[in-house]
């Protein structure tokens, strides 16, 4: 699964009930300490055929099954991917010109495709981690003086 949907749509209603429910019944056999369950999937003529899941896929699944419930749309995208300048622009939802600079910059590594470049999805997240703590440090700093000022924050 190396490819990326740029076409994210919003669960329709129905789905979302569905997912609600489903998720809620399956996380029910995430307690076990199996390996492995087994499930059933029905045909088009009501036939039975089991299928046995990984319990860490069967997580995976309820872990998509509970954003689909939210309303949220999901993506999933391996930790080896290799993206493109827009997929990585719109994992960290900023422009692809700006993400263009960052990797010009140095600061997240890419290679080059011929003309294209290429960004690994690993790297991206690490980035976004990055950026993620220093502004929660930065913020948490600016509540420090607000209170050292007593500005009205208590």
């Amino acid at each position: 699964m190396t490819t990326l949907s740029s076409i994210h749509s919003l669960p329709t209603a129905e789905e979302v009930a569905i997912a609600r429910e489903s998720g809620r019944a399956l996380s029910a056999f995430l307690q076990t300490r199996a390996k492995t369950q087994q499930i059933e999937i029905f045909d088009d003529k009501g036939a039975a055929h089991p299928v046995r899941v990984p319990v860490s896929a069967l997580r995976l699944l309820v872990d998509v099954l509970t954003e689909i419930g939210e309303g949220n749309a999901v993506s999933i995208i391996p930790i080896h991917a290799e993206l493109t300048t827009q997929h990585a622009a719109d994992v960290l939802n900023v422009s692809r010109p700006f993400l263009v600079q960052l990797l010009e910059r140095g600061e997240i590594p890419f290679h080059k495709i011929g003309t294209h470049r290429r960004v690994r999805y690993q790297d991206v997240i690490a980035y976004k981690a990055r950026i993620d703590a220093e502004r929660s440090k930065a913020l948490d700093a600016l509540a420090e003086q607000s209170q050292a000022l007593k500005m009205g924050y208590d």
